[in-house]
């Protein structure tokens, strides 16, 4: 048996991370919140501890998300088998990274409810990445 963690396990603790983040929350509140110590918290976020499911029923209650946040279906990214699966050292899968920008709009796009309102959000913003670059600069008005 491996001692490496389970890759459902890591994805499941980076999401947890993220999500911690996104609400501006310490790893000792979390840890509070739930009866653990910060470094529990710390254990699951890096997937070295699994997460039972009432303490995963009591995460989402704490962070003000469904259960299905964590296991939702996500396209593997593209090289991560060919990469071997690279990890940084927080345990997180690199493909996985977000800044704190990517960070707010995740946590914007969370709040909306209308799946409807959702999807088309998610195509506008997919039709937005595929426009070709117009050499536009910030503060120009030219075309």
């Amino acid at each position: 048996m491996s001692d490496l963690p389970h890759p459902t396990d890591v994805r499941v603790g980076h999401l947890l991370r993220e999500r911690r983040l996104q609400l501006g929350m310490s790893q000792e509140r979390l840890g509070a919140l739930l009866g653990v110590t910060y470094q529990q918290v710390q254990k699951y976020e890096r997937g070295a501890n699994r997460i039972g499911s009432s303490r995963l029923q009591e995460l989402c209650r704490v962070l003000g998300v469904r259960t299905s946040y964590f296991f939702d279906e996500q396209p593997a990214a593209p090289g991560l088998a060919e990469a071997g699966g690279r990890f940084d050292r927080a345990g997180a899968p690199e493909a996985l990274k977000m800044d704190a920008e990517s960070r707010d709009l995740l946590a914007a796009f969370q709040r909306l409810e209308d799946p409807q309102l959702r999807r088309r959000l998610i195509d506008l913003v997919r039709a937005m990445g595929d426009m070709p670059y117009q050499g536009l600069r910030r503060g120009t008005t030219e075309a």
